[in-house]
């Protein structure tokens, strides 16, 4: 049986959250049964973005620093590092404020700007992984998610979290070569079965759902998840919005790869859980992604007229060109140059591929991912 221990936790009060923390690693057995002593463990947060924390697109400095400190009375050597959607992973850090956490904590930041490319012959679909150098260096991995909504795989938690150790723009380029939802979940599993985190907690005090990662409403959900586990910490996540796990494409690859279990007759539910936990009215997608989102499976023309797309609200849009600097496809699929919409950017959708990076860093919200009527009436 898997373990996933739900923690009610109601503010990013300090003292609040550090007994949550702390009663959370109780519970899955406490931080000697996870980790051996002296190793030195890289923390890995959310931070898609160097953003304000109030926005709720990060893992909380709060979350990070309560793990941090009791990692650190088990005299375990820490490191912390993401790679975020742009800018430097130094900036990023800074302007989330965990920069300032862990300086005060004596926490260095790791290298994930050079790349290390790793062999992995057990990987589904990826026999070599770009890693950071500062994830493999280290001895052990604490995934320290965000529990969000995402417009390309349902959800951004446990799992998804791990795409953060791949450096830069490398991550655009996966989108270019797997533009097929369900590709690309299987490279995510590939990378968790490669990294193996031994621990995983997801900040679910405030969530965000509707148009996330970025641009979607905030949420109270009142929790903290703890698994080693991250396929069934995912499924109970899941639950806890009334999302069936198995819409979450890595469920299903995760649990065949051997990662872990999304079925709930296999997982250990421990702590706070209750039903009046469960909001059954979260703002997510609850149905399963289509095939046809990849053009290498339908003619672009039918991908157009079927296929959900990234829509942007020019009321909203104030030119920022985010959109077009995370676009991966080249020529860009996102830009000035077709002056449909001039002088803002503008889609051409036979060239989109339909990986959402535009709408999951827009900066304004402005960016919202829309299913045509004819998608539509299939979808039913």
């Amino acid at each position: 049986m898997s373990k996933v221990v739900v923690i009610e936790c109601r503010s990013y009060d300090p003292e609040e959250v550090k007994t949550a923390i702390s009663r959370g690693l109780d519970l899955l057995g406490g931080t000697d049964r996870i980790f051996n002593k002296s190793e030195n463990v890289l923390l890995k947060p959310n931070i898609l973005v160097g953003d304000n924390p109030d926005k709720g697109v990060i893992t909380h400095p709060e979350i990070f620093n309560a793990v941090a400190e009791t990692l650190q009375k088990n005299n375990l050597n820490l490191s912390y590092g993401d790679s975020p959607g742009f800018g430097s992973p130094k900036r990023a850090a800074e302007k989330s404020g965990l920069s300032n956490i862990a300086k005060k904590k004596g926490i260095k930041l790791a290298d994930f700007e050079t790349i290390v490319h790793s062999p992995f012959e057990k990987g589904i679909i990826l026999k070599n992984i770009p890693i950071a150098k500062g994830v493999l260096e280290s001895d052990a991995i604490v995934s320290i998610s965000k529990m969000k909504t995402h417009g390309f795989t349902r959800i951004t938690g446990a799992v998804k979290n791990q795409f953060g150790c791949v450096p830069g723009l490398l991550k655009s380029e996966f989108h270019v070569k797997m533009p097929d939802i369900f590709d690309f979940s299987k490279v995510l599993i590939d990378i968790n079965n490669f990294l193996k985190p031994q621990l995983y907690i997801m900040d679910g005090i405030i969530a965000m759902e509707g148009n996330g990662p970025r641009g979607g409403e905030l949420i109270s959900m009142n929790v903290i998840l703890f698994s080693k586990d991250p396929v069934a910490l995912d499924s109970v996540f899941c639950k806890l919005i009334d999302l069936d796990p198995e819409f979450v494409p890595t469920m299903k690859f995760g649990m065949e790869s051997g990662l872990g279990t999304f079925k709930y007759n296999e997982i250990d539910i421990l702590g706070d859980y209750k039903d009046s936990l469960i909001n059954k009215k979260f703002k997510v997608v609850r149905k399963p992604p289509d095939r046809f989102i990849s053009s290498k499976n339908f003619p672009p023309f039918l991908k157009n007229l079927i296929s959900p797309k990234p829509v942007i609200d020019y009321e909203m849009c104030v030119n920022c060109g985010k959109c077009v600097l995370q676009c991966p496809t080249d020529p860009k699929s996102v830009d000035w140059s077709h002056k449909k919409h001039a002088p803002y950017p503008s889609f051409d959708y036979n060239s989109c591929i339909r990986c959402y990076c535009c709408q999951e860093l827009c900066p304004h919200k402005a960016i919202t991912i829309k299913t045509p009527l004819l998608g539509k009436i299939i979808g039913r």
